[in-house]
């Protein structure tokens, strides 16, 4: 039912409760309601039936609401705040090619990593006199699995005779998973905060909207001098982390005051409405890269795979990748690594005794205290700097 504290869903069993007071209430306190009988059965059936239409109903309630409401339901309820779903996209760079001289090889040529991660040239590559080449690629699934280190892909899917070797020059960047239903739900509230225009808010709102941003955050100087940073009077400036320098130029230029002036290290050139250009400035956020060193003391209860479950969970605390190439948020820009938080994310796992939590900047120095982050920097870490060690 539905009242004043909000939607009560009525199990089966109260369901079959009332309807077999309200028969006894009308055939009499001896009519026979057993599982056996005639009547229990139908009244059963009829239970069971409309205990479905109360959970139809419960789900249908829930959906109205951005913290209950999950997948499309979810979905429909970003456009009144501006904002969609994140979807998957294609991780994209730049492959080095080297075979016979003067050699062009078609758009649709794979390459890929030792560990099987596909790319496509998207274009034709013509090699040089010196028989190298290079063009765009893009991976042939969505996702952070496509985000690779330079010198990775060195593999030829199908062995040409006129290209002998591969390689990417820099990272493949722009891969990502779809966004979680958690993590749309962080997303709207901030883009409720930051509605209009022309405000701190309103721009930080306005970037993390953007696809393949991962955090933002704005600083201003509203002064007549030059910051401490640089920053010129009547200026701010935009940290990003993640995103093209295109869309992030773009979403800056569609929500900040006429006349204040962007600043940053990164300018891009977008246009208006009108097909004005302008030359809009921002600064990519700085990663600092957060190494853990975890001692867990365990009983029998320690599940099989409880290392890798320490790792997700410190991964989905401070954000970074997890190792099944998920990419998680984490802490905004900005903020602290709180040491105890990391503890208690270990110890969410079963069977651990005690632990033992260092954290590192630079894998060399260690420390069981917090560590703080600039407001332009954001902290993130990995799978792979995070090791776990079992104390005897």
């Amino acid at each position: 039912m539905l009242d004043a504290k909000g939607f009560k869903r009525p199990t089966y069993a109260e369901i079959f409760a009332e309807m077999e007071a309200e028969a006894k209430a009308r055939f009499g306190e001896n009519v026979n309601t057993s599982e056996r009988s005639f009547l229990g059965i139908l009244l059963r059936l009829f239970a069971w039936f409309l205990s479905k239409v109360w959970q139809t109903a419960e789900n249908t309630y829930y959906s109205g609401y951005v913290n209950t409401a999950e997948g499309v339901q979810l979905d429909r309820l970003g456009p009144y705040v501006g904002i969609q779903r994140k979807l998957a996209t294609w991780a994209t760079g730049t492959i080095q090619l080297t075979g016979t001289p003067g050699h062009t090889e078609p758009a649709g040529f794979r390459v890929e990593t030792p560990a099987g991660v596909v790319f496509e040239t998207v274009e034709d590559i013509t090699l040089d006199e010196n028989g190298v080449g290079t063009g765009e690629i893009r991976a042939l699934e969505p996702g952070t699995s496509g985000n690779v280190a330079a010198g990775t892909i060195t593999v030829i899917t199908n062995p040409n005779a006129n290209i002998t070797s591969c390689t990417n020059p820099t990272p493949t960047s722009g891969g990502q998973n779809k966004e979680t239903d958690q993590e749309f739900r962080e997303r709207f509230a901030l883009s409720v905060s930051g509605g209009g225009a022309a405000t701190i808010d309103s721009i930080r709102s306005a970037l993390l909207r953007t696809p393949g941003v991962r955090a933002a955050v704005v600083i201003e100087n509203n002064t007549m001098t030059t910051d401490a940073a640089g920053r010129p009077p009547k200026s701010f400036e935009a940290y990003v982390l993640g995103g093209r320098p295109e869309d992030i130029g773009q979403a800056i230029l569609n929500t900040k005051a006429a006349g204040i002036e962007s600043y940053g290290s990164e300018s891009v050139v977008v246009y208006d409405i009108s097909g004005n250009p302008h030359t809009i400035r921002f600064s990519y956020a700085e990663e600092v890269p957060i190494y853990i060193r975890v001692t867990v003391w365990k009983n029998t209860s320690y599940p099989a795979d409880g290392d890798t479950q320490i790792k997700s969970a410190i991964v989905r605390y401070i954000g970074g990748e997890d190792s099944d190439g998920q990419m998680y948020v984490g802490l905004n820009m900005g903020d602290d690594v709180i040491h105890s938080r990391i503890v208690a994310s270990v110890y969410k796992v079963a069977g651990i005794e005690d632990a033992k939590v260092e954290l590192s900047t630079d894998g060399a120095t260690w420390t069981q205290a917090n560590i703080s982050i600039e407001p332009h920097k954001v902290a993130q870490t990995s799978h792979t700097i995070i090791s776990v060690v079992h104390a005897a």
